[in-house]
């Protein structure tokens, strides 16, 4: 495990009594650079924060321990839980976003990312289910980690769902073929999203899921991947 440094933020809370820690919520800071990003959640006028940032060499900063309820999931649900704060653990990954230059993200960030999920996962047990993006528990508002973002390498080291469909995928099948989003819709409630704009749901979806097309159009491809999802994690 790469060595963490403290790096304390003021801005956190108590969690709930009784609160379990479930849910693990990855982000990308979208600011123009991980300074910028390390000042502002740290800063007492932001009310902002999260329980660790990954810097871009790899470099790892706890800001809240992971006892404490931190300030990174704002407004949204994922399965049902509407104070995702209070339930979950939030890694904020330097990266400049959609705003200021999205870009791929570094190997040696991302050997990070996967020990430290490891590290986490060892202490507290969150399904696969519920490794999330932010963009999927607020779709209305958010894109991070954004399409770049190798969820298929985390799953491969055991962390979240990934699921393989490509190779089951029949000779009739046609992933381009666009269909109806009424074959998509519940699958995505089932997965967990929560409510909204449906198109907005839906590139969130593809974004974390089928990141090679990200128009909210639904096609074969996407609802193969989304009941393999809910039969993965026997939602």
């Amino acid at each position: 495990m790469t060595h963490i440094i403290d790096h304390p933020s003021p801005n956190f809370g108590d969690r709930p009594d009784g609160s379990q820690i479930d849910i693990l919520v990855l982000h990308y800071t979208g600011m123009q650079s991980g300074q910028i990003a390390l000042d502002r959640l740290c800063d007492p006028a932001s009310s902002v924060s999260c329980h660790y940032l990954i810097e871009e060499d790899g470099r790892i900063f706890r800001l809240v321990d992971e006892d404490k309820r931190a300030w990174h999931a704002g407004r949204g649900e994922w399965q049902k839980c509407v104070d995702v704060n209070s339930r979950s653990i939030g890694i904020e990954i330097v990266n400049p976003g959609h705003e200021f230059g999205y870009r791929a993200f570094p190997k040696d960030q991302i050997a990070s990312v996967i020990a430290l999920c490891r590290d986490i996962l060892g202490r507290h047990t969150i399904p696969a289910s519920r490794i999330i993006a932010h963009s999927d528990m607020a779709p209305d508002r958010k894109e991070d980690p954004g399409e770049l973002f190798p969820w298929d390498k985390l799953a491969e080291h055991g962390i979240g769902l990934w699921p393989r469909i490509r190779p089951q995928m029949s000779s009739e099948m046609s992933p381009k073929a666009n269909t109806s989003p009424d074959s998509l819709d519940p699958l995505l409630d089932q997965i967990g999203y929560g409510d909204g704009d449906g198109q907005k749901r839906r590139i969130a979806f593809q974004r974390h899921w089928r990141p090679s097309d990200i128009s909210g159009n639904v096609d074969d491809e996407c609802v193969a991947i989304a009941k393999a999802l809910v039969k993965a994690a026997a939602i």
